[in-house]
């Protein structure tokens, strides 16, 4: 695979840093961090970059939650009245698409400097940003270069580590999100693209013991992992190499986490539990004949749209018209539309098979999580099962895709 930008996973990661920044002449710099990771890597990067003669501004976020706001823009922005070369994120998702959002805006570069391999969106071209309690992706910019500093990963909180665990092994899910939504939708899809994600899964499913014990060459590979992932997502220009119905989970309890006022969780974390509910709809799934399903298809009603509408408006809240719009092709399935679809999802059956077939037992993916010290129920993230069900009968609707969970819909299991 051709890399896009210069990538550095390695011991020396900081003076590499230092050395691409006076190389390519970017002298005036903002360093943006939050104090846990500042304190873990900024401190170390601010030291050696005004050693090479480097003139460094530092925006350090404080507080005990940082989370991509308008706010949290502002301070960055301020600290960047006078234009500097180029922006260094110091620190992991969040801090990351402040960083990549605010350097897009100012056209200007941006560095990335993980201190954890916690998520797949180091190479995201789009930044998740908190508008009014509701978060929307907008436009921004991948990073000019990434150094990961192996000892700082290493360090990270194990929580974090067990998140890029997690959001790793919601691969297996939405690949076969991905394969679904082809087969049954009519979706753009891409075997290449597919391979490189599955390839990337199994070699973290092969380190998790020492992804487990925060083993150099177990971390490494977590982190290569996460990042061939995002540069899959950018190489296909979309995430559904990497996004299916595990982040659809994963988001919706994000929005009412944000609308509730309540602690977020880490994506990751939510997204492994995420693939954990989302598996076992792929299980019930497998288990059908060809006949079954057809049966199942035909003694299932299709959405009924008046009362789909009124539980979107219920459940969604401020983002429900949003939200219906999204999906209206499948809201306002005609009775003819409907049992062409259907007839499609009996046609491609067998494929449909092998596609649910792909994600291992719930079981042998719970064990992989708690091998890495992972969450496996919503319970541990302090979420509640109504919840849960919550998410797995509405989440479907946060994007307009074909998930394994619009299937158990149609097929009459949600």
């Amino acid at each position: 695979m051709t890399e896009r930008f210069p990538i550095t996973i390695g011991r020396h990661a900081v003076e590499e840093a230092a050395r691409f920044c006076t190389a390519g002449g970017l002298r005036r710099l903002i360093l943006v961090a939050d104090e846990n990771t500042h304190a873990a890597l900024g401190a170390r990067l601010l030291a050696a970059l005004e050693a090479a003669g480097c003139q460094v501004r530092l925006a350090l976020l404080a507080g005990d939650e940082v989370i991509a706001d308008a706010a949290r823009i502002l301070e960055v922005l301020v600290a960047a009245e006078e234009q500097p070369d180029a922006f260094l994120a110091v620190g992991s998702g969040t801090v990351t698409d402040i960083t990549r959002f605010v350097s897009h805006r100012s056209g200007r570069p941006f560095l990335s400097l993980p201190t954890a391999p916690s998520v797949d969106g180091y190479a995201s071209v789009s930044a998740p940003i908190v508008i009014g309690r509701f978060k929307r992706t907008v436009p921004a910019q991948g990073p000019a270069a990434l150094f990961a500093d192996l000892p700082t990963l290493c360090a990270a909180p194990r929580g974090m580590i067990a998140a890029g665990f997690g959001d790793m092994l919601g691969k297996y899910t939405s690949l076969a999100d991905w394969r679904l939504s082809h087969l049954i939708w009519g979706d753009r899809y891409d075997e290449a693209v597919a391979a490189r994600t599955r390839a990337a899964l199994e070699r973290t499913v092969a380190s998790a013991a020492a992804i487990g014990a925060a083993q150099e060459e177990g971390i490494a590979s977590l982190m290569r992992a996460l990042i061939d992932s995002g540069l899959a997502m950018l190489d296909f220009q979309d995430s559904r190499p990497a996004s299916g119905s595990e982040h659809h989970l994963s988001h919706f309890w994000e929005m009412r986490l944000l609308l509730e006022g309540r602690p977020a969780i880490l994506h990751g974390a939510k997204v492994g539990v995420g693939c954990l509910r989302v598996g076992r709809w792929f299980q019930e799934v497998a288990a059908l004949g060809r006949d079954e399903a057809r049966r199942r298809l035909a003694a299932t009603p299709p959405p009924q749209h008046a009362e789909e509408l009124a539980g979107i408006r219920r459940v969604f809240g401020p983002a429900a018209e949003q939200t219906i719009a999204y999906h209206e092709a499948f809201l306002g399935l005609s009775a003819d539309r409907h049992a062409a679809l259907c007839a499609r999802i009996v046609d491609h059956w067998d494929e449909v098979l092998a596609a649910c077939r792909s994600v291992p037992p719930v079981a042998e993916m719970a064990a992989l999580l708690g091998a890495v010290g992972g969450a496996t129920t919503p319970e541990e993230l302090g979420l509640s099962e109504e919840e849960a069900l919550l998410a797995e009968r509405y989440a479907h609707y946060l994007r307009p895709r074909f998930t394994v969970l619009k299937l158990a819909r149609l097929l009459g299991f949600l």
